[in-house]
């Protein structure tokens, strides 16, 4: 029998009748990292009121004064702890509903799994897979952040192929018998949340039809794709491997940083729309548009990219467009076209900085900037997702975004991973 890799999880969350649940929920701190005006706009918005804002680090910062801010952030774990700020619901999964900014409902599921059943290398047979290639550099800052902290505060959803939808959706149904967990507007344009606490009748189904889901996948079933937050899973599983090494694996085995708390959300549920994930080079000049010409007429005569199909991308300086055009690409998305000339380009002018731009308008936007290209392209649709990854491994890394910045998942539960 296939293991169960999702499971009741002791969630903190704050009493919401004293904490105002607007200032607590912030985005993933992996969201608008070129845009300090946003994040100042979160701490404007919290204010000096409990907010997961104190228990993050926003990417922005992940470069900036990082030791300080880690120890900060660790210290106001360990306050909010001690002030009672949490209440502990032990043996718990929550069901949630989000309305996004559109006024779409996305439904998720907020449980542990166990990072003995995930991997995030590119030949990964677990259940649990990475969904883009990992970048082995980013993942040490992320580490240093986990290390000593008290506690962890999920922004990684996973996604399950659940076409029948049998996992989630029945939630739907019965949610007015379930116990309220949460329900507010969330900061910054982000929409709103609401969720219940699952019954231990309903935990017990939702893992009878997640196993069902495993049993179809044969020997070596691919469970769950990791949809956002690809490199602070990744980073959990370091952080747990480190703990296995000085523990001895023996010991690790019960140790909670063992587990990370997700959000589950099922591909096929009508709200959750693929978005490209667009690049912006500062520090870049015509000179970029012009070599990524010439890697599109190397690619239309190179035999190894002969069955690859055609592909279009708009490079946006200031107020101008031009078009470059792929006879033949080489990868079969044309991020991964694109991410691959980034990348030898990059290597020989260190001048560049690449960021990686969640939604059109913050693309424009920057690529109004001095020295800036943006670079607009086509996505992959997400029917793709599974096959893709089961077939080839990891895409290119932030080839897709699970709709727009401002939809994005919001810290709000928290777990301890500190023995």
């Amino acid at each position: 029998m296939t293991k169960i890799p999702f499971q009741a999880a002791n969630i903190l969350l704050p009493d919401f009748s004293v904490t105002d649940g607007e200032k607590w929920a912030v985005i993933a701190c992996d969201q608008y990292t070129s845009e300090p005006d946003y994040w100042q706009g979160v701490a404007d918005a919290a204010g000096d009121a409990p907010s997961t804002l104190s228990l993050i680090l926003p990417e922005l910062y992940l470069n900036d004064s990082r030791a300080q801010r880690v120890t900060e952030i660790n210290r106001r774990m360990r306050e909010y702890l001690a002030a009672g700020i949490f209440r502990e619901h032990n043996a718990s999964m929550i069901y949630l509903e989000r309305t996004c900014r559109n006024g779409s409902v996305r439904r998720g599921l907020v449980g542990a799994i166990d990072l003995e059943d995930y991997s995030y290398a590119p030949d990964a047979k677990s259940l649990i897979r990475a969904t883009e290639g990992t970048v082995i550099s980013r993942i040490p800052p992320r580490v240093e952040v986990r290390r000593d902290a008290e506690l962890e505060l999920p922004h990684v959803m996973l996604l399950c192929d659940d076409a029948d939808r049998t996992v989630i959706e029945p939630l739907t149904e019965c949610k007015d018998k379930l116990a309220k967990a949460y329900q507010f507007p969330l900061m910054m344009g982000g929409g709103s949340v609401e969720a219940y606490f699952l019954s231990q009748e309903e935990i017990k189904r939702v893992q009878n039809a997640i196993g069902a889901l495993a049993a179809k996948g044969g020997d070596q079933p691919f469970l769950f794709a990791v949809g956002d937050g690809n490199h602070s899973l990744a980073s959990a599983k370091a952080h747990y491997e480190n703990i296995k090494n000085e523990l001895g694996a023996e010991k690790a085995a019960d140790h909670p940083a063992r587990y990370a708390l997700v959000e589950l959300v099922n591909i096929h549920d009508h709200s959750l729309e693929f978005e490209p994930i667009y690049r912006v080079a500062f520090g870049a000049d015509s000179s970029l548009i012009e070599a990524l010409r010439a890697y599109a007429d190397k690619c239309a005569t190179d035999p190894a990219c002969a069955d690859y199909p055609s592909q279009e991308v708009l490079c946006l300086i200031g107020e101008e467009k031009c078009k470059v055009v792929f006879a033949h690409g080489a990868h079969s998305l044309t991020v991964g076209t694109l991410q691959a000339f980034l990348d030898e380009y990059c290597r020989t002018h260190a001048e560049i900085e690449l960021d990686y731009i969640h939604g059109t308008d913050s693309l424009h936007a920057l690529s109004q900037k001095k020295n800036a290209i943006g670079f607009l392209f086509d996505g992959m649709e997400k029917a793709d997702l599974f096959p893709s990854v089961d077939r080839d491994g990891p895409l290119p890394r932030k080839t897709f975004s699970m709709g727009e910045a401002w939809d994005k998942r919001y810290y709000l539960e928290a777990r301890r991973i500190k023995r």
